[in-house]
């Protein structure tokens, strides 16, 4: 009998430490190869730890929210076969399958993917395995209804014994599992099987009534550090404007009448594209500040981060190139971008490079809102709910009649180190005039 540590990978580029989200062996248990062993959390991406070699788990790290360095142990396993401790960095980096959850809340450009991990080769009767490092793939697995595809014998699929043998306890044909990118099922694609699949499933908690301490880790702690970094280290100011949409909304209803297969247009396209047309003339909103640096860089493509709330917490998905998408391509993007976030499937490079947010909550927008800035960011823009309202509009003859309209509040925050409080307002008042003018906004 020896032991076996197996140290937390090099799992992504410039990642020096990790969060463990959470644990799925203790102390004791039997584990094989492949056998997933903890959820970990960069500032990137969660990433899916699998065990190097068979065993029994005699040391684990901490517990769920600790923080570890890249090559601290992450668990000591007791192997048959190898007389000595063996350390996992002496015999390479770790074995782990990486799969990266869509967990991206900063708006910060992400590197380049890295490739798919190539699984570990089998251990030696004497000695540990020597494992190869990889990184995370951004891309994950997300599962799809069956109806959906015609699925493929389950001998075909690939998948570890680890795998094979949980989908079997589940219950799961493997078959009916959509893969990652390099076709080899994993937990992770398990797990998305049984949330988008199989919801009927899950069981109530059953502590009504209770009071509950909930630790803030994972994505919530993302979420709350950047929200704290930003209100701590941003002077925001709000600013809100009145729109009288009346006229939008007989255009919208007018092009949707005739839209054919395309997707149905909200309110948010048109708004997207009168901010397009606007931010050259306002690039000062279009920007991103360096309060290390003191450098303000202003961009001239709109990178437009889309706040969207999903079962994880918030995301943030990033239409490219805005300024160059018409009404439909708009509305396109953002449900596969909704889509992409809520089932999961979203790349990390969808989920950061925003140069400029809107957030909506659309039916439940309220009156108005004081967003918070998605930092780095210097502006960031909240429509409101709809109302019907009595106002005075003087027609063609001149005379003011009260007339029933839809009035929508927009709010916005600034950064008011970057944005002035007259240049905030020169743009509501700017984009009140595309927005009560639909035409303009269509025009070229």
């Amino acid at each position: 009998m020896g032991r076996y540590t197996f140290r937390l990978p090099d799992i992504g580029e410039g990642i020096a430490e990790a969060e463990i989200v959470a644990w799925h062996v203790k102390i004791g248990d039997r584990i094989e190869e492949d056998d997933r062993v903890a959820d970990m959390m960069t500032d990137k991406a969660t990433v899916e730890m699998e065990s190097p070699v068979s065993g029994v788990v005699v040391e684990v790290a901490g517990e769920a929210g600790d923080v570890i360095a890249i090559g601290s142990p992450l668990v000591v396993i007791e192997v048959e076969g190898a007389g000595n401790e063996v350390d996992g960095a002496a015999a390479g980096a770790s074995t782990s399958s990486a799969r990266a959850d869509v967990v991206e809340a900063e708006a910060k450009l992400a590197p380049t993917p890295a490739p798919a991990p190539t699984p570990a080769p089998a251990p030696a009767p004497v000695q540990a395995p020597e494992p190869t490092p990889v990184a995370a793939n951004p891309t994950p697995a997300q599962a799809e209804p069956v109806e959906a595809r015609t699925p493929t014998p389950a001998a075909k699929v690939t998948a570890s014994p680890a795998v094979r043998k949980r989908a079997s306890d589940l219950g799961i044909n493997l078959a009916e599992v959509r893969p990652a990118e390099d076709g080899r099922v994993r937990h992770g694609d398990l797990d998305a099987f049984l949330s988008y699949n199989a919801a009927g499933g899950f069981q109530p908690a059953g502590n009504k009534g209770k009071d509950e301490q909930v630790r803030v880790i994972g994505l919530r702690r993302r979420i709350a550090e950047n929200m704290a970094a930003s209100k701590r280290q941003i002077p925001h100011f709000a600013y809100v404007e009145e729109f009288d949409v009346t006229a939008l909304e007989e255009t919208r209803a007018q092009l949707n009448a005739g839209r054919g297969d395309r997707p149905k247009l909200t309110m948010l396209p048109f708004l997207i594209a009168a901010i397009c047309k606007l931010l050259p003339k306002y690039p000062m909103l279009n920007a991103h500040y360096d309060d290390e640096a003191g450098v303000v860089t202003r961009y001239g493509s709109v990178h437009l981060g889309m706040a969207a709330q999903t079962p994880a917490g918030l995301m943030v998905p990033v239409i490219r190139d805005a300024q160059d998408r018409n009404l439909w391509q708009l509305a396109t993007e953002i449900g596969r971008l909704a889509n992409a976030a809520r089932d999961g499937s979203a790349k990390s490079s969808e989920l950061s490079g925003s140069t400029i947010t809107v957030t909506s909550l659309g039916p439940m927008g309220g009156v108005a809102t004081t967003p918070v800035i998605n930092r780095p960011e210097v502006a960031i823009i909240g429509p409101n709910r709809i109302v019907e309202r009595p106002m005075f509009v003087k027609g063609a003859d001149g005379v003011e009649r009260i007339e029933k309209r839809k009035i929508m509040n927009i709010s916005m925050s600034c950064d008011h180190r970057v944005v002035d409080g007259w240049d905030a307002a020169s743009f509501a008042q700017d984009l009140k005039k595309l927005i009560e003018a639909p035409a303009l906004i269509l025009a070229g």
